[in-house]
C-alpha cells in the first residue's frame, strides 16, 4: 500500500508556477485600468477645451474675440479718400461758372474804367456770358461799318476772349423795328448780320484766337429787349452782342 501510495506521490504536478502568474495578471489589469482612466481624464480634458473655445470664439459671447481688432483694406480705405476728395472738389459745371464769373469782372473792370456803362453791359445766364455793346457807339446810323469807337471797343474785347481752354463765341447783330431806306441794304435783317460780320472780324484780328470757334448771325429786329416804342427803347434794342458759351453745363449752378 505504501509502494502504491509513493508512486502517486511522485507522479503529482508542480503548481507553485501559478502564484508568480497570477500576480502578473494582477499586475496587467492594474496597468490597464490606469491606462483607461488616463484616457477618460483626456478625453474630459478634451471636451472641457472644446466647449471653452467655443464658448469664446461665438458671437454672442463676451469673449476674447468679442471685439477683435479690425484689419484695413487698403483698397477700400483708398476708393473712400478718393470719394471724399472728389466731394470737396467742384463739378466741371462749377468750375466753369467760377472761370466766366472771373472773365466778367474782368470785363466789367474795363468798362468802368473806359467810362462806357452807358454802352456796354454784361449779363451771365445758363446760355453763358453775353457782352452787349449799344450799335450806336460802333455804328453809324444805317451803316455796317464799325467806326473809331467799335474798332477800338473790337480790339479790347479781342484780349478779354483769350481763354484756356478756348471758348465758342458767338456775335450777333440786332436792330430796331425802323426799316431800312436805303439802297445798301434791303431790311434790317441785312444790316444787322452785316454788323456781326464786320465787328466779328475786327475781334478776329487776333492771333490768340481761333477763328473756327466763332460764328457770327443776324436777327433784325426780331429779338428786341425792350418794346421799341420810345426812342431810348429804339436805341437799348440796336445793338451787338457777344456770347461766350461755357464749355460744361452751368445751369443748375447759375442762381
Amino acid at each position: 500500500m505504501r509502494k502504491n501510495k509513493r508512486k502517486k506521490d511522485d507522479h503529482h504536478v508542480d503548481e507553485s508556477w501559478l502564484l508568480p502568474y497570477s500576480d502578473l495578471l494582477t499586475l496587467l489589469v492594474a496597468l490597464f485600468i490606469v491606462l483607461f482612466a488616463m484616457s477618460e481624464i483626456d478625453v474630459q480634458k478634451y471636451d472641457e477645451m472644446s466647449a471653452f473655445f467655443k464658448s469664446e470664439f461665438s458671437s454672442g459671447n463676451q469673449g476674447i474675440m468679442e471685439h477683435p481688432i479690425p484689419v484695413p483694406d487698403v483698397e477700400e480705405q483708398e476708393e473712400e479718400n478718393e470719394e471724399q476728395e472728389e466731394e470737396k472738389k467742384p463739378d466741371d459745371g462749377q468750375t466753369e461758372l467760377m472761370n466766366l464769373q472771373e472773365l466778367q469782372k474782368k470785363i466789367d473792370n474795363y468798362i468802368v474804367d473806359n467810362k462806357l456803362t452807358e454802352s456796354l453791359e454784361t449779363g451771365l445766364s445758363d446760355e453763358g456770358l453775353m457782352i452787349s455793346i449799344k450799335s450806336d457807339i460802333s455804328f453809324d446810323s444805317g451803316s455796317a461799318e464799325v467806326n473809331q469807337d467799335g474798332r477800338e471797343i473790337a480790339q479790347e474785347i479781342s484780349h478779354l476772349l483769350i481763354t484756356d481752354p478756348p471758348h465758342h463765341i458767338i456775335i450777333s447783330g440786332h436792330t430796331d423795328d425802323v426799316p431800312q431806306n436805303n439802297s445798301q441794304y434791303g431790311s434790317n435783317w441785312e444790316l444787322s448780320v452785316m454788323r456781326a460780320v464786320n465787328f466779328m472780324s475786327l475781334v478776329l484780328d487776333n492771333d490768340g484766337l481761333d477763328a473756327a470757334k466763332f460764328s457770327a448771325k443776324g436777327y433784325g429786329e426780331h429779338q428786341p429787349i425792350v418794346p421799341n416804342n420810345s426812342l431810348e427803347n429804339r436805341a437799348k434794342n440796336r445793338r451787338v452782342e457777344v456770347l461766350i458759351l461755357p464749355n460744361f453745363d452751368i445751369g443748375e449752378h447759375v442762381e
